[in-house]
């Protein structure tokens, strides 16, 4: 009974060691691949295996997991040269991620992990895209058709990651101009702001001097106004009105009114 009882233990735990050593769990957001290492079969199946726990031999196989989901590569800045020899800095950031299916593919291809694939292995791939696009282009017509040329980067980006297994997300060039170009857009700026700067100026004082021109005219048109209706029988009324009942003295007699003219 005893030894029954060991020998049922002991399998357990050579089943349980089994079970550890020779399954791979697959987690969501990644694509596990079953890799042959010897023998006529040698090389990835040709299938994907998707997520779960997955049984292997580990002597014969090995499982490698690529991920699924979105990842953002910032990569070095770099140099490159337009159609008229003007030198431009490039510092892309791109956000891609393995396609569905294409493990196998990009396994069998390079061999790598995908970490290295993105952030070493297509660096040299990523500069050709650039620098085939910016070879349609001189200076001045890469800034006057910036969109258009974003544009055509990005179709050609995600024409060549497609074929490498990968989908485009997101791209960002982050280019920069040359030291001459930067400092004449600059400059143009600063002129341009100096410019409505000072025609601001002008339209406040052109405005300030009509409201005084305004103010002139109002006033003119109010003393007019005042002169006419001062008539003497109002002046004579107005001082009767505030008469104190002394007689005032106009020379050297006294009279009520003195005479206007």
């Amino acid at each position: 009974m005893k030894k029954n009882l060991i020998a049922l233990l002991a399998t357990v735990l050579v089943g349980f060691i089994v079970w550890i050593v020779c399954t791979e769990r697959i987690d969501a957001g990644y694509e596990g691949i079953k890799v042959k290492l010897y023998g006529s079969e040698k090389g990835v199946q040709d299938v994907s295996l998707v997520t779960g726990r997955v049984w292997y031999n580990p002597i014969t196989e090995s499982i490698y997991e690529f991920p699924t989901y979105v990842q953002t590569v910032n990569y070095e800045n770099f140099t490159v040269n337009a159609k008229d020899g003007s030198v431009f800095s490039v510092d892309p950031t791109i956000s891609l991620r393995v396609l569905a299916g294409s493990s196998p593919k990009i396994f069998i291809k390079y061999r790598k992990p995908v970490n290295d694939i993105l952030n070493f292995t297509l660096v040299n791939h990523i500069k050709d895209v650039y620098r085939i696009e910016f070879n349609k282009y001189t200076t001045d017509s890469l800034i006057s058709n910036r969109e258009k040329f974003e544009a055509g980067v990005q179709e050609k980006m995600i024409t060549f990651l497609q074929a490498e297994g990968f989908g485009l997300e997101q791209l960002t060039s982050g280019i920069q101009y040359p030291e001459t170009i930067t400092q004449a857009i600059n400059a143009k700026n600063a002129a341009i702001q100096k410019a409505q700067q000072a025609e601001n100026e002008l339209k406040v004082v052109e405005a300030d001097a009509r409201k005084m021109i305004v103010q002139a005219e109002a006033e003119s048109k109010a003393n007019d106004l005042r002169q006419r209706t001062l008539s003497p029988l109002i002046i004579q009324q107005q001082f009767i009105e505030k008469w104190d009942g002394k007689t005032p003295l106009y020379g050297n007699s006294p009279v009520i009114f003195k005479e206007l003219k």
